[in-house]
């Protein structure tokens, strides 16, 4: 049901929000309340591996977004009602929160006005159109229109309430029928999240990918994107069966982790049925996506950078011997390691992917020369992003283009900001190296 993933890709994806960095979740979360917050989180941290499950999220979204629909229900109304039902501290059902009298007679006023918003929102056009969420609005209904819940239609919006009948409400609120309201609740939490992506949708021009059956093999991606990058340069990628292996060059500042992690983004996003930062996606239902951008040292483990790089390639694997279809990233492959032990291992490693077609792999390496090796496979597609030469300033494209690229100005930049004649100073260079720094 779900697709498999870790920390280690959610990190490199920037999933969620860190310090002052912004993550992608928070593009996507415009939700109104508690619940629909922790919903949309835990839909970014289990995104589906079910062409029916996201072809149902991406047809509910999209019936919002062709309605665009606003959330109909107060914000403060419900904040109330949360913090009456105490839904976020114990969900099973118990009360750990102790209210005052008057926090309770708000409570239950706050809840006889959501039940009456609710009941008119059921049956409204917008509702009755989005077909996806038939079942559980006619289970909502259900609800509604139980025997035990007459008194609470019986009650006006905003009118009061005496204390003998709020203590009865409290009784079948919190107590008799708290599991009801709860369900009430779940399902409003969803609405919030679905009218929140589709607000987003319109907002960013997202589109919803195309979803192929699982074992069919397709990626392809058109003017992809990073949604938290202005102005930023789109780029297409297109992977078949038959071509199911990247090797990207690139020098360092051309923009390759900017690319991966947009691509990655999109791959990760459109399994969570979800709208992506592309002009156009395609791409068959995997079973896991694995992506390795920053690997820290293993520092727990006594783990160097190149052994942690070693126990993340077994673990692909190890999947991948399971007969697992999964789309796995490298950034920098072995680049914890010299140079002779990384064309070998990139080169072992590579090859082994390139005969996993029901698989894709992007492998990123400044190991030029394992391209001509990997060249003799056929599954095998080159991309570099350019380094363009102004003088001696490197200006960069950040556009895709196939082929291998051996740009290397790591020199020129340190030249061209004169660290060298500055070391040559001795102390005093020192002291203005400092200083810039």
């Amino acid at each position: 049901m779900y697709l498999q993933t870790d920390m280690q890709t959610m990190d490199d994806l920037r999933l969620f929000s860190k310090a002052d960095t912004q993550g992608i979740y928070d593009i996507y979360n415009h939700s109104f309340t508690r619940g629909g917050q922790t919903i949309m989180e835990a839909m970014f941290r289990k995104p589906l591996n079910n062409r029916e499950a996201i072809l149902k999220r991406i047809n509910t979204i999209t019936a919002f977004v062709n309605r665009k629909a606003s959330f109909p229900f107060d914000g403060a109304m419900l904040d109330q009602v949360e913090k009456y039902i105490s839904f976020d501290d114990n969900p099973d059902g118990g009360t750990k929160v102790s209210l005052s009298e008057k926090e309770v007679q708000h409570g239950v006023m706050a809840i006889i006005n959501l039940f009456h918003t609710l009941r008119q929102y059921l049956a409204s056009a917008e509702m009755g159109t989005v077909k996806e969420l038939e079942e559980e609005r006619l289970a909502a209904i259900g609800i509604l229109n139980a025997p035990a819940f007459i008194p609470v239609f019986n009650a006006q919006p905003n009118a009061s309430i005496s204390f003998a009948a709020v203590t009865a409400f409290d009784v079948l609120i919190r107590s008799k029928e708290k599991q009801q309201v709860l369900q009430l609740l779940h399902f409003i939490y969803h609405i919030d999240v679905y009218i929140s992506v589709a607000q987003v949708t319109l907002k960013h021009n997202m589109i919803f990918p195309v979803v192929h059956p699982k074992g069919t093999s397709i990626l392809k991606v058109d003017g992809v994107y990073h949604p938290l990058l202005k102005n930023a340069v789109a780029n297409s990628l297109h992977m078949t069966p038959a071509r199911n292996l990247i090797f990207l060059t690139g020098a360092n500042m051309a923009g390759k982790s900017t690319f991966l992690r947009s691509f990655s983004t999109a791959v990760y996003i459109a399994h969570m049925g979800f709208p992506v930062a592309a002009a156009a996606m395609e791409f068959s239902v995997m079973d896991g996506v694995y992506t390795t951008i920053n690997l820290p040292d293993n520092l727990g483990i006594g783990a160097s950078h190149f052994y942690a790089e070693v126990l993340r390639v077994k673990k692909i694997g190890q999947e991948l011997s399971e007969g697992k279809s999964l789309f796995v990233l490298f950034d920098e492959l072995f680049r914890g390691t010299n140079v002779k032990d990384a064309l070998e291992g990139t080169l072992a490693v590579c090859n082994a992917f390139t005969n996993r077609k029901d698989s894709k792999f992007i492998i990123s390496s400044h190991i030029i020369e394992a391209a001509d090796e990997l060249r003799k496979k056929e599954s095998a597609a080159f991309y570099f992003l350019p380094t363009v030469m102004k003088g001696t300033v490197p200006a960069y494209t950040y556009t895709l283009e196939e082929g291998v690229t051996n740009d290397k100005h790591g020199m020129i930049i340190i030249n061209n900001e004169g660290i060298l004649d500055i070391l040559k100073q001795g102390n005093k260079g020192g002291k203005r190296l400092n200083k810039q720094l």
